[in-house]
């Protein structure tokens, strides 16, 4: 869906844009001091795919992945110095966010019939997890520090493709978070799939400008049984211009929040439980490997793409 009057002020958006732009273009060596491993377990900071995926398709995207909110919480050593106008404004664009995400959760929790606040209360620890907060001032804090939502932002890079039938930025997937709020730089390859329809049933985002696009996750399926469903998605990449996107994900702590359906869903024998419960984390894990078995599984039956990496290879990708 598009969200207008979010309360994110154009300047700031415009701004946002710019200085995520500009890190893409500096030269590869100032990027890889910002480079993640993944193997090792360190998500943020500095990446690039280049992967087939199951329909032998190559991902062809850079990308800038770290927390952004709350500010406090995040690694700072994974935000960009260069350019110096990143950091405030990749900052006070993570604190409107966190404002824009609990009004729509209040929206939807209406939208399910339950008490404006409840579906915020359930992603959040202590509401979740039924703790109670003590008198003692440095347990508040920690139990404070917890309450909060964590929003991962994304900054998707994707350089222009000489054969984009032969590539994807971003395969078809839907988000683990609760919600995922989308800013472009106006360059279509968004795509969303109807339900219900086959491969022709893939339908290009609008721009529609001053508006962030927002889509329902996986967390907030489970939440609401499935009344609410996660969106199927993918990233193309464009022949002629680069595209790039900013995406925030707004999750649950990872280890201490359970995601089941709400109880109010389910009361008197309304509705039958659609999903088990389980943790963030536990969510993750089961979908990253259910992912990589199916990947086996295809990589059995189907070859690779062929010539794909020469003509790719002759773009210089990573220096714009």
């Amino acid at each position: 869906m598009h969200v207008a009057g979010h309360g994110i002020p154009a300047d700031l958006l415009d701004a946002l844009r710019a200085a995520g732009t500009d890190f893409f273009k500096m030269p590869i060596e100032d990027k890889e001091a910002y480079a993640n491993d993944p193997a090792a377990g360190q998500l943020e900071g500095y990446g690039s795919k280049l992967a087939a995926n199951e329909s032998g398709q190559r991902e062809w995207e850079d990308y800038l992945f770290h927390l952004v909110h709350p500010h406090h919480a995040a690694n700072h050593a994974r935000w960009p110095a260069h350019p110096p106008e990143y950091v405030p404004v990749t900052r006070q664009f993570g604190e409107l966010v966190s404002g824009l995400a609990s009004r729509l959760l209040a929206i939807l929790s209406l939208g399910l019939g339950v008490p404006a606040p409840t579906l915020e209360h359930r992603l959040r620890l202590v509401e979740a997890a039924g703790d109670k907060v003590t008198d003692d001032d440095q347990d508040k804090e920690q139990e404070e520090e917890l309450l909060d939502l964590l929003l991962k932002l994304k900054i998707n890079y994707y350089p222009v493709c000489p054969q984009p039938d032969l590539a994807v930025g971003v395969e078809a997937h839907t988000d683990v978070s609760a919600l995922s709020f989308i800013l472009t730089n106006g360059v279509p390859g968004l795509q969303v799939k109807r339900a219900g329809r086959d491969d022709e049933g893939w339908v290009t985002a609008r721009d529609e400008p001053g508006t962030l696009v927002v889509h329902v996750g996986d967390a907030l399926e489970i939440l609401s049984n499935g009344r609410y469903t996660s969106v199927l998605h993918r990233g193309l990449v464009n022949r002629v211009a680069t595209r790039v996107s900013w995406v925030v994900f707004a999750e649950p702590p990872p280890d201490r929040v359970l995601l089941q359906p709400l109880p109010e869903l389910l009361a008197d024998g309304q509705e039958q439980p659609r999903f088990a419960p389980r943790t963030f984390r536990q969510h993750l894990e089961h979908k990253v490997l259910k992912k990589k078995q199916s990947e086996e599984e295809e990589a059995k039956k189907a070859p690779v793409a062929p010539n794909l990496l020469p003509a790719l290879e002759s773009v210089p990708k990573f220096s714009p």
